[in-house]
């Protein structure tokens, strides 16, 4: 397979990755454009690689722990989303971290997060599970669902649960998501793209951010339409059908980068209604 093939076939998943990793979408990008400009700069030494996709993986995390990328992140000043993550930085020790996204959002298995993290293999395991207990200990929100099917939403409520968080409300339309959104304000919401009644779950969420500020994790059968490198993108995004693990780690990070979320041994402020 060309080189240009393979990479471009795993740039959406890197993408996606970065975003998680860093916590916004500029500078998720940035890193991906930094790791791609070092492909460019010596192709020959990619191209000898086995396996392409954690040898992308391995050069990205190379760039993105040597490389500052100035013109899309600026470290001395944090807002937004990138606020909260500055707060959070000790809530997940780094490496387990990049370990467990490997591993549950990407889907690598134990030997590939070794490869990537250019590690043992029983030392990628320890890092997994690391993260897998520190996790545990993690953030706790109120979380509204968006989701049509009741089979699913039930799963994602379980899921949220077992994770220690408290479902707010389930909602099957747009009008239905706003509504409970004025009587009780959530910490994240998970929400679906197509709902019930045909309505959008991603207007739903667009009028929703227009009263608060909150993060939120998309959930489509159909994730190229929307990692296309055009903005707006969502940041955070799980591919139906989903892994329970893939999506902890995904709920984890949401929270870990928003700058309202508190850590569970952290006192609660009281919210206001929106």
């Amino acid at each position: 397979m060309p080189i240009t093939q393979a990479i471009s076939a795993q740039i959406p998943y890197l993408r996606r990755f970065a975003r998680a990793l860093t916590g916004t979408q500029t500078g998720g990008d940035g890193y991906v454009l930094a790791t791609l400009e070092a492909i460019v700069a010596d192709p020959a030494e990619f191209a000898n690689q086995p396996d392409p996709k954690t040898a992308l993986y391995r050069l990205f995390l190379k760039v993105w722990k040597t490389v500052p990328v100035n013109d899309h992140v600026d470290p001395a000043s944090f807002t937004g989303d990138e606020a909260g993550a500055h707060r959070h930085l000790e809530a997940i020790t780094l490496q387990p971290r990049i370990a467990f996204l490997l591993s549950a959002l990407e889907g690598f298995d134990t030997t590939e997060v070794a490869a990537s993290l250019d590690c043992t293999v029983e030392e990628a395991a320890d890092l997994i599970d690391e993260a897998g207990k520190e996790i545990a200990n993690q953030i706790r929100t109120d979380v509204l669902i968006i989701e049509d099917e009741p089979f699913i939403a039930l799963d994602l409520q379980s899921l949220v649960e077992e994770q220690g968080h408290r479902v707010s409300g389930v909602a099957r339309t747009h009008r239905e998501a706003v509504e409970l959104v004025r009587h009780e304000r959530p910490g994240l919401i998970l929400a679906d793209i197509q709902l019930a009644d045909g309505s959008s779950g991603l207007e739903a969420v667009n009028q929703i951010l227009e009263l608060l500020s909150v993060p939120v994790i998309f959930i489509t059968a159909y994730p190229e339409r929307f990692l296309t490198g055009t903005p707006p993108e969502p940041a955070f995004l799980i591919t139906k059908p989903f892994k329970s693990e893939s999506l902890k780690a995904v709920i984890s990070q949401a929270l870990f980068f928003d700058r309202r979320s508190h850590r569970k041994d952290e006192p609660e402020k009281s919210q206001s209604p929106v």
